[in-house]
């Protein structure tokens, strides 16, 4: 009797280190509920991202900043359970981290509680100390950098980031030093391309992509995007897959109509 082929673990970081040594590519993409996370599953997807993009995707807010660690604490629980073979990443959202690395691991304690697998925080070189005290209290991190939303009033708008040579250098360096403080992961965010295949040749773990070309390990993109049911702001670099808001908009429009004509319930 030939033995079952077994099922390729997607959840172990260490399988992603394998991944990233063995040039396959891995793909995550964001969820914020239970049947979307269920469905990005049972597709087969590696990765699902917790995002603090739900206070744009799912809240309506013009940015990430007025998301809770309450909210992302019971966001994570939801995906979690929906999604159990897959690699779970939490954010940690504004204001939970910044102010010292001990409060950086309180949140993120709460985060792996909730079942996330890995958090991930924005900001490179002052993040290089959190990420190292996480690191060696048993947190693994995924360090975000490039453009960081958390930080979108500094940077006057989300604006692609590494354009200059000075800029590049310095996210060079940050994805060096964040990657030898012990992250596990690097996710890179709106930079040019050659950049950031650079930065994945010169670190040792698993790079993540957003609008950051094909050179990276892997690549993200928020799942409301990728469905077309965003409204307001979509990154120049996102790509729609299926015309979603035209469709539940139409059965939306198709049930009200036959409720009307007492089409249904039959």
């Amino acid at each position: 009797m030939d033995k079952p082929v077994p099922k390729p673990d997607r959840k172990s970081i260490a399988a992603w280190d394998r991944a990233k040594r063995d040039g396959r590519v891995r793909a995550l993409i964001t969820a914020y509920d239970y049947p979307f996370a269920r469905l990005a599953s049972e597709a087969g997807i590696d990765g699902i991202l917790i995002g603090d993009s739900l206070g744009m995707t799912v809240q309506g807010h013009e940015d990430t900043l007025r998301v809770s660690l309450e909210q992302m604490i019971y966001h994570t629980e939801i995906v979690a359970r929906a999604a159990p073979e897959c690699l779970i990443m939490a954010d940690l959202p504004f204001g939970s981290f910044e102010s010292s690395p001990s409060k950086a691991f309180d949140s993120a304690t709460l985060l792996l509680k909730a079942g996330a697998d890995i958090v991930k925080l924005e900001g490179g070189a002052a993040m290089v100390e959190t990420v190292g005290f996480l690191s060696a209290r048993a947190v693994p991190v995924c360090a975000h950098i490039g453009l960081t939303p958390q930080h979108v009033r500094q940077f006057g708008g989300f604006r692609k980031q590494g354009k200059t040579a000075d800029a590049a250098a310095r996210l060079r360096t940050d994805a060096v030093d964040l990657a030898e403080a012990g992250a596990r992961m690097v996710l890179m965010e709106a930079i040019p391309a050659d950049l950031a295949a650079e930065i994945t040749r010169a670190v040792p773990v698993p790079t993540v992509g957003i609008g950051a070309g094909g050179g990276t390990d892997a690549q993200i993109l928020v799942l409301h995007d990728v469905l077309g049911l965003t409204s307001g702001y979509v990154p120049g670099f996102a790509r729609t897959y299926l015309d979603g808001s035209r469709l539940v908009r139409e059965a939306i429009e198709t049930y009200a109509t036959d409720v009307r004509a007492r089409r249904f319930p039959q």
